[in-house]
């Protein structure tokens, strides 16, 4: 030993070394750039990856490790892909004889409307119901209520896919309500996310216990705890294959305004009952199969055709994800941008636009349609709200009327199209929601319930803040600079 360290010190070798490591670190830089530009993803994210590889090499490594690789996402969600088109194939011929008489009638009840559904029906994405009661639940204080009854009342199964489920009082009672519907002998199939239900404790195993068939959503290992790509962020329960629910409203606490939160939470859910159902149990059913490997049947009591209901909503259910041939969420979102005649009212609480989104509102708002746009004046993230409000100025220059919601925080992900079609769902207007997580939402081509969703919005103007184009550009220059170095991590988000 002895003789090897006088050995070693009598020599160059540190040089090698150094020279060694050196251009490690440099084949290493060129194979990861050489990576990202082989992917051919967007060329604004790509050059926000080299950017940071350049400036800060360590970081950029470790950013695009546990951010912007696209390898699990091709490893995980490819064969998932292709085994949702096998099983959306076989519903889609069992209604077939059923959906282009539907798509005429809707022409004749929503007008251009009826294009949103055409594009959902000929990429095999939805397939038109109209047979609905579709109720619009605003916050916690109207959807739990709702939820807890309908689980209560529920005679052979219970499927809950859930972004957040948390062991607080609400996390608590739904727990409760399904183990003793599992002791009376009722199914419970549940599908959560690892990263989003992190409060979630020993609730899953006390379910396994009582019978329950409970799996977790691309678990998070510690190595890869940073990963938030991939997250299943929906929202779906269906009970006995009657009822459902959807929308934003997680399984949370901090949704219900009962002052044990000092946060007011402005959030908007849906209880569909109807033909409408199928689908979110369809969507279920395709999530299931991918964390269980198992599957239920395309037959009742799972899936019912029919079911004698006093609604006439014509309802479309919109799923992307990961595994998705198009980001149909955003697309949805585009076309009912570009087919509204008079008035777009837009609610969302994480507002980082792709720039196909920000060009439809500026056209729109430029074509002299009433452009609003509802956000939280205080959001939970700070680059995320202040890469938001970088966007104000171009929005606000077209013609768009920005509001800035002050009761709390506005949670809700929502869009009403003039006076016939709502928006309600998960879905974030930013990249993750768009391209890399799970969502899903529900298109509903109907007066009443656009009008309930418009007077929420009117009532949610009374709380809120318009921002004026003059002023908002009189804003100091250290704001301005903020939010100009947070957009430029937008593509990264």
């Amino acid at each position: 030993m002895h003789t090897l360290i006088n050995y070693l010190t009598g020599t160059d070798l540190h040089i090698y070394i150094k020279a060694g490591s050196l251009i490690l670190i440099i084949l290493t830089f060129l194979g990861v750039v050489g990576t990202i530009l082989l992917e051919n993803r967007n060329p604004v994210k790509a050059i926000a990856y080299i950017l940071l590889l350049v400036f800060v090499p360590i970081v950029g490594l470790i950013v695009y490790y546990y951010l912007g690789r696209d390898l699990r996402k091709k490893r995980r969600f490819t064969l998932k892909g292709s085994k949702d088109e096998i099983l959306f194939a076989k519903y889609w011929q069992s209604q077939r004889h059923e959906m282009e008489q539907l798509q005429l009638e809707l022409r004749q009840h929503a007008g251009s409307k009826q294009e949103l559904s055409a594009m959902l029906l000929n990429t095999r994405q939805s397939i038109l119901t109209k047979n609905n009661e579709v109720k619009l639940l605003i916050n916690g204080e109207e959807k739990f209520p709702e939820v807890m009854a309908a689980l209560r009342a529920a005679q052979h199964h219970i499927h809950i896919e859930y972004y957040m489920l948390s062991a607080d009082d609400v996390g608590n009672e739904v727990a409760e309500i399904l183990k003793e519907k599992l002791n009376q002998g009722v199914q419970v199939r549940f599908v959560y996310d690892a990263m989003g239900s992190d409060r979630i404790r020993k609730i899953p195993r006390m379910l396994k216990e009582n019978g329950a068939r409970v799996y977790t959503f691309s678990p998070v290992r510690v190595d890869f705890y940073l990963n938030a790509n991939y997250r299943n962020h929906r929202k779906i329960i269906v009970i006995d294959g009657k009822v459902g629910f959807v929308g934003g409203i997680n399984l949370d606490d901090r949704y219900i305004n009962n002052g044990k939160h000092r946060l007011y939470w402005r959030d908007t859910h849906l209880k569909i009952m109807g033909d409408a159902v199928n689908l979110l149990q369809l969507q279920f059913l395709m999530s299931y199969r991918y964390c269980s490997k198992e599957v239920f049947p395309f037959e009742a009591p799972y899936f019912l055709r029919n079911v004698p209901f006093t609604g006439a909503c014509y309802t479309d259910i919109v799923a992307s994800g990961p595994d998705s041939d198009w980001p149909m969420a955003m697309q949805c979102i585009l076309m009912a941008i570009n087919v509204a005649r008079h008035r777009i009212r837009i609610t969302n609480p994480y507002f980082i636009p792709t720039e196909e989104l920000l060009t439809a509102l500026q056209i729109a708002a430029q074509a002299g349609k009433d452009v609003q746009l509802l956000l939280p004046l205080k959001g939970d993230s700070f680059i995320v709200q202040h890469a938001a409000l970088s966007y104000m100025k171009p929005l606000l220059a077209a013609g768009v009327k920005v509001f800035f919601y002050t009761r709390g925080f506005i949670h809700a992900k929502t869009m009403v199209i003039d006076d016939n079609l709502a928006w309600v769902s998960s879905v974030n207007f930013d990249n993750r929601s768009f391209f890399l997580n799970c969502e899903i939402g529900a298109l509903v081509y109907d007066k009443e319930v656009a009008a309930r969703l418009n007077r929420a919005f009117d009532e949610d103007l009374l709380y809120s803040l318009p921002v004026q184009e003059t002023r908002w550009n009189k804003r100091n220059v250290a704001k301005r600079f903020m939010d100009s170095v947070c957009r430029l991590l937008t593509p990264l988000l």
